[in-house]
């Protein structure tokens, strides 16, 4: 089959470029960086491809979506250089990236039922790490700890230089203190603090996962189609 595809019908840069959507500067470039075969080249010095540079095309831009450019031009790299099993550890890397961006999905889920009867809003008014520590059952210390892991962020003041905690730091703290209740560490806490303050709140966060989970979904079926295609490449080449 690879002699059949490398072998008979020529290709223009022009005609691989058109059917694939690209410019000819892009086929070329995509040649240099070992994305393609190297092209043949006729007595005047041009370069000449086969149907086995469009199957390379097509697997090339078939793994970018799942792989990103990068890791994809890796792949198809190590593939014509005959380097098969990198490319396997290339796409098996890519693999384990997704599950643990579903398993940190899954985590930020559970916790965020476990936040459910915490408010999602900033609170009114500002507190001082007394009152605030006495309101949550913890001492003083314990927030400044939190501080330090950055699961809050009390402004100082700039006279007395004491903490004062908005309705946003009071309302980080609040959760902090549910999660610790549930069981959760400062390190698995911390970074779902973050992505509550980038949301706006829990609200809002809840329709972010939404679209993050839409998001590995796609990625997890482009990973797939990439694969397609590969292996009909890999079949092809031979």
């Amino acid at each position: 089959m690879a002699q059949n595809l490398q072998s008979g019908i020529q290709l223009r840069p022009v005609d691989l470029a058109r059917g694939h959507g690209l410019s000819t500067q892009a086929v070329r470039n995509y040649e240099e960086a070992g994305i393609l075969p190297a092209a043949d080249r006729t007595l005047h010095g041009y370069r000449t491809y086969t149907p086995l540079h469009a199957r390379a095309l097509d697997a090339f831009l078939a793994l970018v979506p799942g792989h990103g450019h990068r890791t994809a031009t890796s792949i198809m790299r190590a593939v014509n250089e005959g380097a098969v099993e990198e490319a396997f550890r290339l796409i098996d890397e890519s693999h384990a990236q997704l599950l643990d961006d579903r398993r940190t999905l899954r985590a930020v889920e559970n916790a965020l039922r476990d936040l459910a009867p915490v408010t999602a809003a900033p609170a009114s008014g500002e507190s001082f790490i007394g009152p605030l520590a006495h309101e949550l059952g913890i001492r003083p210390a314990t927030l400044r700890a939190w501080e330090r892991a950055g699961l809050v962020r009390p402004r100082r003041d700039p006279l007395t230089g004491y903490r004062v905690y908005d309705g946003a730091a009071v309302r980080d703290a609040r959760l902090a203190r549910q999660l610790r209740r549930g069981g959760y560490l400062l390190e698995q806490i911390a970074p779902l603090l973050t992505q509550v303050r980038s949301a706006g709140g829990l609200e809002p966060l809840e329709a972010a996962l939404l679209t993050w989970r839409e998001r590995l979904a796609s990625r997890g079926r482009a990973l797939l189609a990439g694969a397609a295609e590969l292996e009909a490449y890999l079949r092809a080449h031979g």
